[in-house]
């Protein structure tokens, strides 16, 4: 009995220590696993645990126009974050944040009990609830500093700067085209805690810096872009269109001068304005472009020496293609005509002849050469290709009709891209929008370079071809666009809009194209007027607004173009000055400050005080400019008065100076001095609208 006892013993002694043995190798085992294979990965959690990493914006690059205007700029902003692990009370705390924060009481407070380091609360708030959160001093809730993008101009070259998100990321427009150099790179605090959530006094605490963004200065002229503007709100207003765009451009290196549509839309506040508003028609948007195209037709049967501008055709008001007959605009033809007063007249039927005789393979060698059916590749998003018929597809009555711009749709910059190649002897440049991108000590990371994609023609043709524009206007269908003392040539567009079941009765696309001087181009601009009310010839409604638009460019410019891309950093203080703000101001002493600076002025319209500019105030442009003066009228009080800057004004100033302009005010703080104001300065308010001062 005790021997079997002790064997017993024994047994479950070895059982006792196998147990353990395999419990010490599992555990030696799992340790090597942890200690080899694991290590990284709880390194990685256990800072994690004990580490707040609270984000440093970067801030974004500035946006300049081609002299160094701003276009877009960043300004400080201060956001609300919380760390979850340090708040002691989630429903006390969501409960004094949701009123002051405008957020629902019931999601905010699931976001404080959330097991996460770090969480957003809102982003980009005003002063004045930062300033109540700071009161609040609560654990776990913080304040840090962010950036937010600003554009002084509100409207102008919407569709050209575009905007960006709650991110500061681009999201349209060149803000997003060169997203990569003027968003930067983000910095960061990071702070150490222990495992109660307490700060440790004596740790490591690191700041990474952020690294700003990139500054680019686009092609874009902010007077030119000014001056277009104001004809674009004009037209709109007159013609009770449903679109209106201009886009200017330096025939001589393809920059982009001015480029706008109306309507259009304020990027400070995009979100409010239908998407459809965002879209840019001039690169977006595809047209029949109706008789603008002859110059393309006129350019492929000169080019292939098919006809000369000797040549003579005879116009019975019609001609017969394919059983489908093409009439002339004027009822009976035109009669016997030179090739030469075929362009000037806008003939189709001699068109026609002309595009017959020259063939579809030559014809589409032209079309494609020029740049139609594919992407100008302008750096600006959403382009469209434009709509042109296969080859292999084509019948004699579609050369017929692409001939006089039917049955071909193409984008404005397709169109203005080509023109320009013949106003620049046949070059074909690449539009471009960007003139360089500068680091933050000002050297230049990326220059302005021509782009040329080909030699479409040669200079005798072009030569011949400007000669016969130049009669359309001085003599043919563009008379309006005439601009005194300086001969342009160019040609009147008007196409009728096709539907889904053909062509569509009284909706109709006016347009001119046209560059100057003729002989020497600088500039080329298209006007397009998108479903006019009541007259919609291209020659009665288009080609004035060109005429007067070309004409304040060329008094602007002085006619004094230097060539290429100009550096921003040119000594110009002899010959140039910037422009007073007589915004507000009655006419009498508005003129006075002008011509003290050296200016002239021009008074439109007829009220007594000025609603606006053009050049904006603080442009520096030459001496001996005129300025354009908008006076208050019924139309500038329903709902355009401009906001003066009234920083630095006394309480008693400021308020006489806004109610003088049906303004009020309302004040915030005890001192005597403004020293910020909301809305800014140049915004625009309604007859009775209220100003926000900030004293000190």
């Amino acid at each position: 009995m005790p021997i079997t006892s002790h064997i017993t013993i024994r047994k479950r002694i070895v059982i006792l220590f196998l147990i353990v043995a395999v419990i010490i190798t599992g555990l030696l085992c799992r340790l090597a696993y942890l200690q080899f294979y694991k290590s990284s990965w709880l390194k990685e959690n256990a800072i994690e645990q004990r580490i707040r990493e609270i984000p440093v914006e970067a801030k974004r690059g500035k946006i300049f126009d081609r002299n160094g205007k701003e276009l877009a700029i960043s300004i400080n902003a201060e956001s609300i974050y919380a760390i979850p692990a340090e708040i002691q009370n989630a429903e006390d705390t969501a409960a004094k944040l949701a009123a002051i924060l405008d957020l629902e009481e019931d999601k905010l407070k699931k976001k404080l009990k959330q097991r996460m380091s770090f969480a957003w609360l809102k982003r980009r708030v005003d002063s004045e609830t930062a300033l109540k959160i700071k009161t609040l001093d609560i654990k776990g809730i913080g304040i840090t500093q962010e950036s937010k993008r600003f554009y002084p101009n509100d409207n102008l070259a919407s569709h050209v700067i575009g905007f960006t998100g709650i991110d500061n990321q681009g999201l349209d427009g060149v803000e997003l085209t060169f997203d990569n150099y003027l968003r930067g790179r983000q910095g960061a605090i990071i702070i150490e805690y222990d495992a109660r959530g307490h700060e440790i006094p004596q740790a490591n605490h690191k700041y990474v810096s952020p690294t700003d963004g990139n500054d680019i200065y686009l092609t874009i002229d902010v007077v030119i872009q000014e001056i277009v503007e104001k004809a674009l709100e004009n037209t709109l207003r007159e013609t009770q269109a449903k679109s209106v765009t201009i886009v200017a451009l330096d025939p001589r290196d393809g920059s982009i001068l001015a480029l706008a549509n109306k309507p259009d839309y304020n990027p400070n506040r995009f979100s409010e304005y239908s998407p459809k508003l965002w879209r840019n028609t001039a690169v977006s948007n595809v047209y029949e472009p109706g008789s603008t195209f002859k110059i393309i037709t006129v350019a492929s049967v000169l080019g292939d020496k098919v006809v000369s501008l000797q040549d003579r055709f005879y116009d019975y008001g019609g001609i017969a293609v394919q059983g489908r007959t093409i009439h002339c605009w004027k009822h009976g033809g035109h009669g016997s005509q030179t090739f030469s007063e075929v362009v000037q007249n806008s003939c189709n039927p001699g068109f026609v002849s002309c595009a017959l005789r020259l063939g579809i393979d030559p014809f589409y060698r032209y079309i494609e050469n020029f740049g139609f059916g594919q992407p100008t590749n302008i750096d600006l998003p959403g382009e469209a290709k434009g709509i042109v018929i296969k080859r292999e597809n084509v019948k004699p009555i579609n050369l017929a009709t692409m001939s006089i711009g039917q049955s071909i749709a193409v984008t404005p910059i397709q169109l203005i891209t080509a023109a320009a190649a013949i106003a620049n002897d046949g070059t074909l440049f690449r539009p471009q929008i960007l003139k360089e991108v500068k680091d933050k000590e000002n050297n230049i990371i990326r220059p302005f370079e021509k782009d040329v994609v080909s030699k479409v023609i040669d200079k005798e043709t072009t030569n011949e071809i400007k000669n016969v524009l130049e009669k359309v206007v001085s003599l043919g269908t563009g008379k309006n666009a005439f601009v005194d003392g300086i001969k342009v040539a160019g040609k009147t567009g008007t196409a009728q809009k096709v539907g889904a079941s053909g062509y569509e009765a009284g909706k109709y696309v006016a347009s001119f194209i046209g560059f100057a001087p003729y002989d020497n181009p600088k500039i080329v601009m298209l006007i397009i007027i998108d479903e006019p009310v009541g007259i919609y010839y291209g020659g009665q409604i288009a080609a004035p607004v060109f005429g007067k638009v070309m004409a304040e460019i060329l008094k602007y410019m002085k006619d004094d173009f230097n060539a290429g891309i100009k550096s921003n950093t040119e000594n110009t203080n002899n010959t140039h000055a910037k422009v007073p703000n007589v915004i507000n101001l009655e006419i009498p002493e508005a003129i006075r400050q002008l011509q003290e600076a050296g200016f002239n002025a021009r008074i439109e319209e007829n009220g007594s005080r000025i609603a606006d500019q053009i050049p904006k105030p603080h442009s520096t442009i030459p001496r001996g400019t005129s300025i354009l003066l908008y006076t208050i009228t019924p139309r500038y009080l329903t709902g355009e008065i401009t906001v003066p800057d009234l920083t630095h004004l006394s309480l008693k100033e400021a308020a006489d100076v806004l109610a003088n302009i049906s303004l009020s005010i309302e004040t915030v703080g005890y001192g005597n001095i403004v020293a910020k104001q909301e809305p800014l300065p140049n915004t625009k308010l309604s007859s009775g609208g209220r100003v926000i001062v900030y004293l000190e």
